[in-house]
């Protein structure tokens, strides 16, 4: 369990936090590039808790700026994007995407005005349709991590988007417990994929963890027919987690649990072949679904649309803490979650019965051990952080990214630290280098 305080110090992410501070030393993935059009609809976004505006200007330029106009703040969502910049619909002020004022056409023309003017704005990198912010230091501005899928052609990949209720800890902590995969996302009869993995044949694995220089390591040990099924998670800092194939399945997977606010989530999915062409019907699966029930990624029709005004107002779901998450009973005549899909279930008991959760409540056991020493490595990253050390090498080395999940079987007692130390490389352009 965590003390009262170290949670406090963990889910609380706005500016002047313990937290925030460390997310603000990394780049945010926060919006899909085909989101945004050359002077099209300013999109409304929260990220670490600040309200700001995304536009892309005529040039195809990305800005993110303050979600208010600094002559007397009116909503910028709202803002005429024209010409080379968003234009404030109160007075016609006009800001540049790097937040310069460009015009003030009620101030006379030999004003000085306009060029001591800025609205506030933030740095944004744009890499395989997906958009980047980093909201620190600007004379301590990394380059962009080299993650693999993010940097594999866009035909080998799929990523979507979605809003989860709760502080980016529970999600992120959600993905790294490796125990509940075969229990949660099992079936209540005999019959489906889900009771195919090879996870089901031992429900009680051994935990087992390495901490390295960007995360954790946390490999789950199954004793099978065949020797021991090693699955390993990947924690990297400061929010993403990595995600082993399947045998059925065989692709790679990941998210990246970004804070929006302390009760609120983006989470960025990420599927994707590290070598070949990502399957057309496995793409089209996470669009609609299966039979009703969702995959991994949020389908297209899960989604209610809200408002231009409201943050990410095209990424909030229908399946929500306020409807149960359209909790079915009759669902558990075939399902051990009568909710309708993988994502949905792990939404559910993530978000659990509040948005931050009392952890100084919990009762952990051996299969939290990934779970504990994630939470100490961050609290570390914190403690170096106040006394004036460096967190993590992570954010300013981009190449020390990349990492897989892997998924292998290796002679009864082998040690996966070693065996599979090669397979945990990210080496772009090149297979698994062994049969998930």
């Amino acid at each position: 369990m965590l003390t009262h305080e170290d949670n406090e110090r963990l889910v609380r992410v706005g500016r002047g936090t313990e937290m925030g501070t460390l997310m603000r030393r990394y780049w945010l993935p926060f919006l899909l590039a085909r989101d945004l059009t050359a002077d099209g609809q300013p999109y409304r976004v929260r990220l670490l808790g600040e309200d700001l505006v995304a536009f892309r200007d005529t040039a195809g330029q990305v800005g993110l700026v303050d979600h208010a106009c600094p002559h007397r703040g009116a909503p910028m969502v709202f803002g005429r994007n024209e010409e080379g910049g968003l234009r404030c619909i109160y007075h016609g002020w006009k800001f540049g995407v790097d937040g310069q004022c460009l015009e003030m056409p009620a101030e006379p023309a030999h004003s000085r005005m306009p060029a001591a003017t800025r609205i506030k704005s933030y740095p944004v990198r744009e890499r395989n349709g997906v958009l980047w912010a980093y909201l620190g230091d600007p004379a301590h501005m990394p380059e962009l991590p080299m993650m693999e899928w993010n940097l594999v052609p866009q035909s080998q990949v799929a990523v979507s988007l979605r809003i989860q209720e709760c502080n980016w800890l529970q999600a992120l902590e959600g993905e790294i417990d490796s125990a509940h995969a075969a229990i949660l996302h099992g079936r209540a009869d005999s019959s489906g994929v889900i009771n195919q993995w090879k996870q089901a044949q031992d429900l009680a694995p051994s935990f087992e963890c390495a901490v390295h220089e960007v995360g954790v390591s946390v490999a789950s040990r199954r004793k099978t027919g065949g020797g021991d099924y090693i699955r390993v998670n990947q924690f990297l800092m400061p929010f993403w987690t990595l995600v082993p194939p399947q045998s059925q399945f065989p692709e790679l997977s990941g998210h990246a649990w970004v804070p929006i606010d302390d009760e609120h989530s983006l989470c960025l999915m990420f599927s994707y072949h590290p070598n070949e062409p990502f399957p057309e019907k496995t793409r089209k699966l996470f669009k609609t679904g299966h039979a009703g029930r969702q995959t991994g990624h949020a389908s297209d029709d899960s989604f209610e649309e809200r408002p231009c005004s409201v943050p990410y107002h095209n990424y909030w779901s229908v399946f929500n803490r306020g409807n149960a998450y359209r909790f079915d009973p009759a669902l558990g005549a075939r399902y051990n979650a009568a909710v309708p899909g993988l994502w949905v279930q792990d939404a559910v008991c993530q978000s659990g019965v509040a948005p931050i959760y009392d952890r100084s409540t919990e009762h952990l056991g051996t299969s939290d051990t990934g779970i504990v020493r994630t939470r100490r490595l961050l609290l570390d990253s914190l403690s170096r952080m106040r006394a004036g050390g460096v967190s993590s090498a992570a954010a300013l080395e981009p190449d020390k990214f990349l990492w897989r999940a892997i998924s292998i079987t290796v002679e009864s007692g082998g040690d996966w630290k070693t065996l599979g130390a090669e397979f945990m490389k990210a080496r772009l352009g090149e297979g698994f280098g062994y049969q998930p």
